[in-house]
């Protein structure tokens, strides 16, 4: 039953990211209101189908790269609803749907015999859940920062199109990039923690420095350092939105390098 869940939240959620994409170049406002009603009836499809799987479960088994994607994939969509429904700014789902899309996508393209996470991971659920709740973060820090980037070219050269008129304030996205990068590392923080803690039980030591531990670490350490700017220095507009996709592509080589990890022998 899960199963029938997740392909009909894909459907939906491909149909908006559609809709959502052609709402940019498009001056209608029709196509927002249908863009978010399919979001929404997705997000719901998608909350059945991950309380179906836990529901069906007959033991607390370690969680795989599939749960873990769709779980960032459902958060990302409760993240973009409660921004909608605060802000009304719809453009925000054409950019957000569409990672969340590809992220639910991935999770579907891991075979069925993809083994669970690495000893790392198998002793708590909460380092799982830290994490994917810091990269969601992360995610959002990186579409206020392309949209930045975007209405700042589109200011500069004078383009005052459809895509202007609807991307947010410069101020607004800044904000919005800064309070996302403040909300995701010290999420990111407690899920290294945890994820060391229970290296240390199952391995007796906190890090091994395999390639995936360094390349979350050397990630972490870059937003440190982005945080500690913002906050102190006073970094703000383009270079955050530079340094917030750049570390954003950080996060994604992580994830990639644990899964092709979790393809190898466990070490």
């Amino acid at each position: 039953m899960a199963a029938v869940f997740f392909v009909v939240t894909m459907a939906l959620y491909f149909a908006a990211t559609i809709s959502y994409l052609a709402y940019l170049i498009w001056p209608s406002e029709v196509l927002s209101k249908v863009s978010l009603g399919m979001t929404a009836i997705g997000f719901v499809s998608h909350t059945v189908a991950l309380v179906t799987r836990m529901t069906a479960a007959t033991d607390v088994s370690p969680p795989g790269f599939q749960e873990a994607l769709s779980f960032f994939s459902w958060v990302l969509i409760l993240v973009f609803l409660g921004v909608e429904f605060r802000h009304r700014l719809h453009v925000i789902g054409s950019f957000i749907v569409p990672l969340a899309l590809l992220s639910l996508v991935s999770a579907a393209a891991l075979p069925e015999t993809t083994p669970t996470l690495t000893p790392v991971f198998r002793t708590l659920w909460v380092h799982v859940t830290l994490s994917m709740l810091g990269t969601v973060g992360f995610a959002v820090a990186f579409v206020s920062g392309l949209m930045y980037l975007i209405q700042d070219g589109l200011l500069k050269s004078k383009r005052f199109n459809v895509l202007y008129s609807k991307l947010p304030a410069l101020d607004f996205l800044d904000h919005l990039n800064q309070q996302s990068i403040v909300t995701g590392f010290p999420l990111l923080t407690l899920g290294i923690i945890t994820g060391a803690l229970s290296a240390e039980f199952s391995r007796g030591s906190y890090v091994n420095w395999n390639p995936e531990q360094t390349w979350a670490l050397v990630t972490w350490v870059f937003y440190f350092v982005v945080l500690t700017g913002r906050l102190t220095v006073g970094w703000r507009a383009k270079r955050a939105a530079y340094l917030t996709i750049i570390g954003f592509a950080g996060v994604i080589l992580t994830l990639i390098g644990v899964v092709l990890k979790s393809h190898g022998p466990v070490s």
